[in-house]
Order: C-alpha cells, then structure tokens, then sequence
C-alpha cells in the first residue's frame, strides 16, 4: 500500500514539527514547508528521515501565490501524489497592543500569514485532492487547520489574532461543506497554551496563569498533544464528521463553576 503523503505548513519547528514526527511515526512521507532556508530546518528534517519518512523541504511563503504553485509542483514532481494538507503556519503580532491602540499593518499582517495564505493553499489542494478522487474512488484525503482556543476567546491585547484564527475556523466550516460530495473530510484542532518558540516570550504570564488554576490538566501543552490529535484524524478515525473542531488544550475553555 502506498504511504500517505502529508503537506505540513510551518513544520520546521513548533506544533507544525510535532505534527510531522506523529505522522512520519504513522508511516506517511512529508513534505515540509517552511519560509526559512533548508540549514535553519535540517535537524527537524533528519528527526522526520530518522523516523522512516521520505522528506521534501519546500521553502515557500503560504502568502505568495507563485510559491505555493511551486511548491506543489515540487510535491507532484517528488511524490506524484498528496493525501493530507495540514494549514499550521502562523504568527502572532510582533507586538501585543490593546485593541485602541493596535496598528492597521499588524492587523494587515495576520490576516494575510494566518488566513489568506492558508485559505488559497486549500483551494490549491482540494482541487489536487479532487482530481485523485476522481481518478481512484479508493483515494483517502484530509485537510486540518490548526486554529487557536483564540478564535473562540477574546484577547483585547492581540485582537488581529484572535480575528485571524476565528477566520480559520469559519474556513474549515466552508471548506467542510464544499468537499462534502468527494467525502474529503475537513477538520480543524484548536491548540490552547502549547510550548513553542511563538509562546516563549510569555512564559512567566502562563506559568503564573496556569499555577493559579486556568488549566483543568495543569500543565503546558506540547507540540507532540497536537500531533497526535492531527494524526488521529489523518488515520481516518474521524472519517464520518467532516467539520468538527477539536480542542487540545487542557480543558482551558471547559466552563465550570
């Protein structure tokens, strides 16, 4: 049987590198796409070949239209073939602002990284995923975006964050409702307050946070709890719930009393 082949945005590093070193220990190749230089990304590249996967790095900016035609091609060209999309590359504002104060080129900036890039790499690759459907009805495909507990939760000191990623969320229930018909399954994985280089900066607020009790599982979250929810999905376990939103962050949006 063939390998499964996983597109995985923002995998150099973080949540999109967890994500990577699930599925490669699922069996799938990778390819891994990151706006940094192939050298920045090479000891999580060996980590994935060391794990049985066959690897293509793909440097390429998910804003910049001719990169992500480039970077398929390149996917074509090495695999002939893509099963999985994974949208998880992201930033934060460079600076967080209060919503009075914050500025129309951060704002400008989310949208453009967290969900235009993101959304016209969907429409890219449903259409690939539709092709291959339709060539073998035995073909299996998924989308995942990785979203944020902030597109849900209000943080008046990052508003074209939590904006950004509640846009992604709207665009998985889209895309969810239009690849219905070639039953290719669009999920989305709301990570909460996960260890990265991204949240490094503001670890003594969650440290603080989370020893005062905002976690129901006391505890960071890792990038490896993301990757296994990813790699569930990418197994097919969730196969008949197209749409559906998983949260991975330690019980920080359960209401309770």
């Amino acid at each position: 049987m063939q390998k499964k082949v996983a597109l995985i945005t923002g995998a150099g590093r973080g949540i999109g590198l967890g994500i990577a070193r699930c599925l490669a220990r699922e069996g799938c190749d990778i390819a891994v796409c990151d706006v940094h230089e192939e050298s920045v990304a090479a000891d999580a590249v060996k980590a994935l070949r060391d794990l049985g996967a066959e690897v293509l790095f793909c440097r390429a900016d998910v804003t910049n239209a001719g990169e992500r035609s480039r970077m398929l091609d390149s996917i074509r060209e090495r695999f002939g073939r893509l099963n999985v999309l994974v949208n998880n590359a992201g930033v934060a504002p460079k600076v967080r602002a209060d919503i009075l104060e914050a500025t129309e080129e951060s704002f400008v900036r989310l949208m453009t990284i967290n969900l235009q890039g993101p959304y016209f790499l969907t429409q890219a690759v449903a259409n690939w995923l539709i092709a291959q459907k339709q060539a073998d009805a035995a073909f299996t495909g998924c989308i995942v975006n990785i979203s944020s507990v902030s597109s849900g939760v209000a943080s008046v000191s990052r508003g074209d964050y939590c904006i950004s990623k509640a846009g992604v969320s709207m665009a998985t229930k889209l895309w969810a409702a239009r690849l219905g018909e070639f039953d290719l399954p669009v999920y989305e994985i709301r990570p909460g307050i996960i260890k990265t280089e991204m949240t490094a900066p503001v670890t003594a607020k969650y440290d603080k946070l989370i020893g005062e009790g905002l976690l129901v599982q006391g505890r960071w979250g890792l990038p490896e709890d993301v990757g296994r929810a990813a790699a569930m999905l990418v197994r097919g376990e969730l196969a008949y719930s197209t749409g559906q939103v998983l949260f991975v962050d330690g019980g920080q949006t359960l209401q309770r009393l």
